[in-house]
Formats: structure tokens, sequence, C-alpha cells
């Protein structure tokens, strides 16, 4: 790409290849806006009927934690024993939970 040409944003691609399940992230790709990251996106990783439903999200919109905070971000409350079902003792008569 030259230096005069305007860089397009990159968007991320999600699809979900059936009813029910959960959207997937397949990749990235360039495009000038939504509606063309879709059609782009449908020619791309949709050729071979490969999904039901795209999802496309420019790339600057993603927030996303690190790894490297988990365990900071994530904190298991250990302290705080009450919140796990373990805490808690269950008749015989309530059995497989």
């Amino acid at each position: 790409m030259m230096s005069t040409e305007k860089k397009l944003p990159l968007f991320e691609i999600f699809v979900r290849s059936k009813r029910g399940l959960d959207h997937k992230h397949v990749g990235s790709l360039h495009a000038e806006d939504h509606t063309q990251a879709l059609e782009y996106a449908r020619d791309c990783y949709t050729r071979r009927s490969e999904g039901v439903s795209l999802w496309v999200v420019k790339s600057s919109d993603i927030v996303a934690s690190q790894e490297e905070d988990a365990s900071s971000f994530y904190d298991p409350m250990d302290d705080k024993p009450y919140r796990h079902a373990t805490h808690y003792e269950l008749p015989e008569e309530v059995n497989n939970m």
C-alpha cells in the first residue's frame, strides 16, 4: 500500500456455524465500513455455507483484559467461602448436585 493511500480500518470477524451455537472468531480483514466488512466477511468466511450468522466488529472498538492482569482482575474471593457451594451441607435426600 502506498503512503498516499488511505489506510482502511481493521475488522474482526465472528461466525456462528449453526443456530444455537456461539459466534467464534475466524479472522480479520480491512474494509471501508461495517457494511463492506460484512460483505467481505461473507465472501471470505462463508463461501461454502460454513455459517448462519456473521458479526463484524472494528478492532479499535474491542477492549480486553490482559493475561498478565488475570490474578488481580479475576479475584477468586477465597476469603468468602459462603460464595462456594462446598460451604453448604446438603441433606441426604438431595443427591447428584
